[in-house]
């Protein structure tokens, strides 16, 4: 066999038996694949949750890979009907955390300072079902329990089926369809915006003013199915469409929906191509999507679902390289996501000064460890341009002026640094810190209060554990 072609393409049908005792996990950095694999993370994972050229394929195959005993079912025919393992593919994760900002917040009165110093216990809780579910089809479910909501809901979800064709010449197609709840969750990739870096940040901690729709500014709000292939390992393409799905919110949704409803179907596109090379990987690619929304105007504006809509055309550009050694493991990757904005529906109703405006943003991060066990991640992050808004008028006392503009434009940057402590594979302790250079348009007193963009700069230590 060629040797780059034959990594996994072929090895999901002919080499389990030796993959059952190497080292390997999860797409997602969940022990229930671990467990469903009979295998450990290094292959998966140079640190969980970012994905090695191994973790990519086990993905894009649909979760299916097992080395557990079966309940099987089986036709006349010899076809397979049933495939269950004899463990249930389920894990938990737990976050705790500590956050510091540089000066309090102001509180909801404005007229004093908000706590600071706060522990989250927990900050997340999240039960996972993640593993096949039949022959050719998997699963990454999430159910979160969040304490800045203080409920319990759908998280990130990407349910597959998939297939895999050997072609002539030692080459493989990995072909599939995703079912999903998030732009960008069912990509391969850590360069994309649901499983970037930061992998976990403060709930607390202020962050940019402004996101483009497909920077998980849609995440649990919108449904999608999407059609892809992975051809020999190495060039990945995908078409889908989304649709709002929101969570919580009673149907049929209407005017008054928060957040606003998607017009139809949002279009999504996602190519990339990953060349591997001995110990080294690289990826380039391209992703996007363009979105109609019918806004949340509040209340009294009374916008039936047709009519002007705010419209977003997103195109991001990504690139990551991977290098994997006994004991160094190093990794970079960026993305440039830029949207092209035509908000007619929110400048009728005068809640923006501009029609069309974009928003561009630049997230870049390098990542070391040694031996797995201690390393870290230095990061860069620029969001500019946007639009700024009106506050609502107050027609009691001015029945005339449409309002004062009272947001700035969104121009947010600054860097990031996070200390890393792997004691066991399932266990991190993190330690994070955010300087802000820039926050809603400004350096300094960009509230109009006196505050400043480094006042924001943000001490966030972590425990993450998985089980």
């Amino acid at each position: 066999m060629n040797s780059r072609h034959s990594r996994l393409g072929l090895a999901a049908r002919i080499l389990l038996p030796v993959l059952a005792v190497c080292a390997a996990s999860a797409a997602q950095a969940v022990p229930s694949f671990a467990r469903q694999t009979g295998m450990a993370c290094e292959a998966c994972h140079t640190v969980w949750p970012e994905l090695t050229h191994f973790g990519r394929v086990f993905k894009a195959n649909g979760y299916t890979l097992d080395n557990l005993k079966q309940v099987r079912g089986v036709t006349a025919q010899r076809e397979e009907i049933l495939s269950l393992a004899s463990l249930p593919p389920l894990s938990l994760m737990v976050q705790a955390s500590y956050t510091q900002i540089a000066t309090p917040l102001p509180d909801s009165s404005g007229t004093g300072s908000s706590q600071n110093g706060t522990v989250s216990f927990p900050q997340q809780i999240s039960l996972f079902y993640a593993g096949k579910i039949a022959p050719h089809a998997g699963a990454f479910i999430q159910l979160t329990y969040g304490n800045d909501s203080g409920t319990i809901g759908i998280d990130n979800t990407d349910i597959r089926f998939a297939g895999l064709k050997t072609l002539p010449g030692d080459q493989s197609l990995i072909y599939g369809v995703s079912l999903n709840n998030n732009p960008t969750v069912q990509d391969l990739w850590n360069t994309t915006p649901a499983f970037g870096f930061p992998y976990a940040a403060s709930n607390i901690a202020p962050g940019a003013p402004a996101a483009a729709q497909i920077d998980g500014s849609r995440g649990q709000d919108v449904a999608g199915l999407t059609f892809y292939a992975l051809w020999n390992e190495a060039l990945y393409g995908e078409l889908g469409v989304y649709r709002s799905a929101k969570q919580g919110t009673a149907g049929p949704l209407d005017s008054a929906t928060a957040g606003g409803v998607v017009a139809g179907a949002a279009p999504y596109f996602r190519v990339a191509y990953e060349h591997n090379w001995g110990r080294h990987s690289l990826e380039a690619g391209l992703y996007g999507m363009t979105m109609k929304v019918y806004p949340d105007l509040g209340a009294g504006y009374g916008q039936p679902l047709h009519g002007p809509t705010d419209n977003y055309k997103d195109l991001a550009q990504d690139v990551q390289y991977q290098y994997m050694g006994d004991k160094h493991l190093f990794s970079v990757a960026a993305t440039r996501i830029h949207e092209a904005q035509t908000l007619t529906a929110s400048s009728l109703a005068a809640q923006v000064d501009t029609v069309s405006t974009d928003l561009t943003t630049v997230r870049a991060t390098a990542t070391y460890y040694y031996k797995r066990r201690f390393g870290g991640s230095i990061g860069y992050f620029s969001t500019t341009g946007g639009v700024s808004a009106y506050t609502a008028p107050d027609t009691t006392t001015d029945p005339v002026t449409p309002g004062a503009v009272s947001l700035s434009p969104a121009d947010t940057k600054g860097w990031m640094a996070e200390l890393n402590y792997v004691p066991w594979l399932n266990t991190k302790f993190s330690v994070q810190y955010t300087a802000f250079n820039k926050f809603a348009g400004f350096n300094s007193n960009y509230d109009g209060s006196g505050r400043n963009a480094s006042d924001n700069n943000t001490l966030y230590i972590l425990a993450w554990l998985s089980y």
